[in-house]
């Protein structure tokens, strides 16, 4: 893969990344389910190239049980988000991920925080702000909003603990082992579950196939494909395109499912990837 076919792969990948918030509207499942079955059939898919690699593979670390437990949260808030109010509400709440980055990053070590960071912050919150339509937890914008930023802040969570084991094991391998712990992390959740709480339909073939797609293009597919750009391009490059994951993902719903936001939720989610460029942009290296 040269660099012009790996630019084009990594905005793909972005691309279903963005895709995968229609799904919430398209299955009328509950969100536990809609994610187990996510994970499930990514960790199979996965695992069938993990086996197909050669040589020795990698050996389970007990620490990534942690990491898929966050996975598995980061997702079902994101679900839940998209079904109480809409794809932009729950996309945007999500792109507020790079301020908890920093939080998380910056408090323990305690340093002190950039023009950038300051910046950041200011945009995140600014965006969140203007596309409150009320303060109150009965308007369902604000409801949809505050999962959204839950599924940010465990998104910016796992991206941190992701750093420990990066450095030690191949992506792929993560990513497998990631979704395998989530989809287990879900299925006790879901035994105890009353099943007339898992609000939906009975899976027919149309669910099977909406769940296969998720799992198999939207996760297992669009993961291999931004680890794979990653060998010919930069993170920041990366960083940068993958900030665009909302855009892409409102004008989908826009065109899909005819979801129009209004002009305060597009200020507000102007200026939150504005904080999302800002706080990826900084002096590429060589890839």
């Amino acid at each position: 893969m040269n660099r012009t076919l790996a630019l084009l792969a990594l905005h793909a990948a972005v691309l279903l990344f963005g895709f995968a918030g229609l799904f919430g509207k398209w299955l009328t499942l509950s969100p536990l389910l809609i994610v187990f079955a996510r994970t499930a059939v990514a960790a199979a898919s996965l695992g069938l190239v993990r086996l197909a690699r050669p040589g020795p593979l990698p050996s389970f670390d007990l620490r990534l049980l942690a990491t898929g437990a966050v996975l598995a949260l980061h997702w079902v808030s994101f679900f839940v988000a998209i079904q109480v109010a809409d794809v932009a509400t729950g996309l945007l709440g999500y792109a507020s991920f790079p301020l908890f980055a920093l939080l998380l990053e910056r408090a323990p070590a305690g340093r002190r925080w950039s023009r950038r960071d300051v910046a950041t912050a200011v945009l995140v919150v600014a965006g969140l702000v203007l596309m409150v339509p009320e303060f109150t937890l009965a308007n369902r914008t604000v409801a949809g909003m505050l999962w959204g930023i839950l599924s940010g802040f465990t998104f910016a969570l796992l991206t941190v603990l992701n750093r420990r084991h990066a450095a030690r094991r191949p992506a792929a391998d993560i990513a497998f082992w990631q979704n395998l712990c989530a989809a287990l992390t879900l299925l006790p959740v879901l035994a105890l579950v009353d099943r007339s709480a898992l609000a939906g339909p009975v899976l027919g073939g149309r669910e099977v196939a909406l769940l296969l797609a998720l799992g198999l293009v939207c996760t297992a597919l669009a993961h291999t494909l931004f680890i794979a750009c990653l060998k010919e391009v930069t993170a920041h490059t990366a960083s940068v395109v993958a900030a665009l994951e909302p855009v892409y993902g409102i004008a989908l719903a826009y065109v899909l499912l005819g979801e129009r936001p209004d002009a305060r939720v597009l200020a507000g989610g102007a200026l939150i990837v504005a904080a999302a460029l800002v706080a990826t942009t900084r002096r590429a290296s060589p890839p």
